[in-house]
């Protein structure tokens, strides 16, 4: 049996990653949990799991209630929650499935408490790569990636040796808008950039998809993930969303990572590691379609690109205008393309500073969210 605990259960991953656990005949064991300010969805899950040990809650009001109704279960709640949850005794792994820059802080205590991790949270990476890498040899733990390109990656290069490695191609459905121009983009509302044509995802990572800001988040994570620069990393659109990774090696051989557009089938891949879980895939492969990458259409791609070549605090700045601009566009104050021109602005306006250290990366994160919000937010 492997103790879980999950970051995030309330939200798209972490609810799949219970129906996973609860479908396990108890090869998976949750022993914490954070969850979000859904009282009533809260209490649904707690009372799916009633063998939990702790349980972060988004806010303090709560916290009597839930302490009362459960007086076996630990809560805790707020940012020091999760820290808690992340250093709780009981050995096990770590997914972090939260959202946004609020995922750093839980997977460094989780990794200085020799947990492994199973991460679901890009940013982490995106911000502190080289710090948490760090760390991770440091403290002798393992990271799984969860995202499904990076799990697909991570399956290809499965007892390869790197340096036989040419390059890594990352795979983009081109999300709610691939197929319009960017004239069109000008008038398109919030409702239309949340229909995925291919995934179910959260809000946030929703809007990355549709900016294209996700797949750049994922090619800075892919560098720290797999130790490849940034030359060896390409992305390509692949609408139907069935190949999720390919691997060029140097002898012309190519791998590539086939599956449904299930988040199940990577959650699972992590938890499981180094076994395979049972899933049932009715997956065909028919009209599968590639075609380049469009940086001229997708410009925070370009933009991911460079920022990750650069390093330092760029790629902290980068994502912190990125989650603030969405948070905006959620909210219906700003325009879609307006995330595109307060990231790109941001990024450009900021002096580098290199070799970051893990508060300076925090701090800066806060600063830059605070001000984008007090700026473009409406009044």
């Amino acid at each position: 049996m492997k103790n879980i605990y999950v970051l995030g259960a309330a939200g798209s991953i972490g609810l799949q990653t219970l129906e996973i656990v609860e479908k396990s005949n108890e090869e998976l064991n949750i022993i914490g949990m954070s969850l979000g300010s859904n009282d009533v969805l809260n209490q649904s899950i707690i009372d799916r799991f009633p063998n939990v040990e702790i349980i972060c809650l988004r806010n303090q009001k709560s916290l009597k209630t839930f302490q009362d109704k459960y007086p076996n279960i630990k809560f805790v709640f707020s940012d020091q929650g999760l820290i808690e949850i992340a250093k709780y005794p009981k050995k096990g792994i770590v997914l972090n499935a939260l959202s946004g820059s609020a995922g750093l802080r839980p997977t460094v205590a989780a990794i200085e408490s020799k947990k492994d991790i199973a991460l679901a949270n890009k940013e982490t990476l995106v911000m502190a790569g080289d710090i948490i890498n760090q760390l991770i040899k440091m403290y002798h733990v393992d990271l799984y990636p969860v995202d499904s390109e990076h799990s697909a990656l991570w399956q290809t290069l499965r007892g390869e040796d790197q340096s036989d490695i040419e390059k890594l191609v990352i795979t983009a459905s081109g999300g709610s808008f691939r197929d319009l121009s960017r004239e069109a983009l000008n008038d398109v509302t919030l409702q239309q950039a949340l229909m995925h044509p291919n995934w179910s995802m959260g809000d946030k990572i929703t809007i990355d998809s549709a900016t294209m800001m996700n797949k750049g988040l994922e090619v800075i994570e892919a560098h720290h993930l797999f130790g490849l620069p940034y030359q060896k990393i390409e992305t390509i659109i692949h609408k139907e969303s069935v190949v999720h990774g390919l691997t060029y090696f140097k002898d012309g051989t190519v791998k590539a990572s086939l599956s449904l557009s299930d988040m199940r089938i990577p959650i699972a891949y992590a938890l499981y590691y180094p076994k395979r879980h049972v899933y049932e895939s009715s997956l065909e492969l028919t009209n599968l379609s590639f075609q380049p990458m469009d940086f001229k259409r997708f410009p925070l791609l370009e933009l991911a690109f460079y920022v990750g070549k650069q390093g330092g605090l760029l790629p902290t700045v980068m994502n912190a205008a990125n989650e603030a601009a969405v948070k905006l566009f959620l909210k219906e104050q700003i325009k879609f393309l307006d995330i595109e021109k307060i990231v790109m602005d941001t990024v450009h306006q900021f002096e580098n500073k290199m070799e970051p250290t893990l508060d300076e990366i925090i701090t800066t994160d806060e600063l830059i969210q605070n001000h984008i919000l007090l700026t473009y937010g409406k009044r």
